[in-house]
């Protein structure tokens, strides 16, 4: 008996209290579960797709469970493309689980992590990629976010993919031809031909896979610190990023001795935002520890805030920042514009690297500049603006990978034929680069890396 010869079930709906939740049955033995449980039953086999209003009973004590809504779709109608019985229980969480331990006694087992989907993708219901972007869907944090992965589940990414696959294809049945005919004199015409058509497939997979890095930003979000002396206004920042006060903020310098860290939609964006104590030489062992985790922050961060106060000169303090974040990207800004400007703007060019964006002048007391900082900070971590953005996206790094060993395996292809490589190597090679494009959509990925990926899920998806 295979996994997909079995019933499975599990609460659909989060944890918690709530009007209404969900209980999901897939498999063979969904009618009959909803046979057992459900009163009054239908006259005839239950109607797909249609809802009866009912009761769940015990079967052994007769009692009555819960006044329900059930639907039995039928499969391959249906998510997961079997036999699904869907019970709309109340929403309490005692409720679900008495109702879910009588759909256990009546013939189904607990549903594994992402087993749902999975079966939707067993059953063709799904690719790979599509699969992968409903729990995109589910954790997306902001709404172009949430737009990229609806595209995947669209098939936009798999269209371009299998786009690119049939070329392959096509290319590989050329290829083998010239080795059924290799004595014929138009091999050597057919191979020339083949060449730039192999370079025309390798550059549509690179400008695919120069989508991950926005993909990726969408998806995951990005880690921001911000920097500074003390009481330069950092605190002040977040709680104005934020639009509500999260730190405390004071004239007392070194009044943040650890970091807070808080997420926010900057522009589209997942932006995890932390404020951090403020870098000057310690007073006492409590703000050395509390200085030692800024510079482990700024290790792992994707860009850097530097905040200075523009109504001042730069500090010896400030030098020393600036002149340790050369490796990072990094936005200078200047606090205080409500205040006359003091701090020589040429003076701190002079201190960043050359491609550091223009300082942007804000005052996070009132508010002002704060749109700009967003946009700027939007433009330091996208390549491509949102509005020039490819249709479809690669968001995790599985899909880059596959994508960089199929351009490799193009690559040594194109590069056998100018050196006269047989076809049957050349044709290995492009036999490759056609296996690594599977592995996005599921043609070809391992079953080890398949239940990597739905363990990502949650119970009950």
């Amino acid at each position: 008996m295979t996994s997909r010869d079995t019933t499975i079930a599990a609460i659909a709906t989060p944890p918690g209290i709530g009007g209404l939740g969900l209980i999901r049955v897939s498999g063979p033995a969904a009618e009959g579960i909803a046979r057992r449980l459900f009163r009054p039953l239908p006259p005839a086999d239950f109607l797909s797709h249609h809802l009866y209003h009912g009761e769940i009973v015990s079967p052994e004590t007769g009692a009555v469970l819960d006044e329900v809504l059930i639907a039995f779709l039928k499969g391959p109608r249906s998510y997961t493309g079997e036999d699904t019985l869907e019970i709309n229980c109340h929403g309490g969480p005692l409720i679900l689980r008495t109702v879910l331990e009588e759909v256990l006694r009546a013939g189904a087992r607990p549903a594994e992590r992402g087993e749902f989907t999975k079966r939707a993708f067993l059953n063709d219901r799904l690719d790979l990629a599509q699969a992968e972007a409903v729990l995109d869907i589910i954790t997306a944090q902001t709404r172009p976010g949430l737009a990229a992965a609806v595209g995947r589940l669209q098939g936009k990414l798999s269209g371009q993919v299998e786009a690119i696959r049939s070329e392959i294809i096509d290319l590989l049945a050329g290829i083998e031809a010239d080795i059924d005919f290799s004595g014929e004199d138009s091999v050597e015409k057919k191979t020339g031909d083949a060449l730039p058509r192999i370079q025309e497939i390798i550059d549509r997979i690179a400008a695919l896979a120069a989508t991950y890095r926005q993909g990726r930003i969408y998806r995951e979000g990005i880690g921001v610190v911000i920097a500074g002396r003390p009481n330069v206004g950092k605190s002040s920042l977040l709680n104005r990023l934020l639009g509500e006060k999260r730190a405390i903020v004071t004239s007392i310098p070194g009044t943040t001795r650890d970091f807070i860290e808080e997420t926010v939609d900057l522009g589209g964006i997942p932006v995890r935002l932390t404020d951090t104590a403020g870098l000057r030489p310690p007073e006492n062992a409590i703000e050395r520890e509390g200085i030692d985790l800024v510079w482990e922050r700024l290790e792992t961060a994707d860009a850097v805030l530097v905040l200075l106060d523009g109504s001042a000169d730069l500090t010896a303090d400030d030098r020393e920042l600036l002149a340790k974040m050369t490796a990072k990207p990094l936005l200078p800004v200047l606090n205080k514009s409500d205040l006359p400007p003091r701090l020589n703007e040429e003076s701190l060019k002079r201190l960043l690297p050359e491609e550091t964006p223009p300082a942007v002048r804000i005052s996070a007391k009132y508010g002002d500049g704060i749109d700009r900082l967003t946009a700027a900070l939007r433009d330091l971590v996208l390549a491509t603006p949102a509005e020039e953005s490819s249709e479809a996206m690669i968001a995790h790094l599985h899909h880059k990978t596959a994508l960089e060993k199929a351009a490799a395996g193009l690559v040594r292809a194109r590069d056998g034929l100018q050196g006269g490589l047989p076809p049957e190597l050349v044709a290995l090679e492009v036999r490759e680069a056609l296996d690594a494009l599977g592995e996005i959509t599921g043609r070809t990925t391992p079953e080890e890396v398949l239940d990597r990926i739905f363990a990502n899920f949650c119970i009950g998806k």
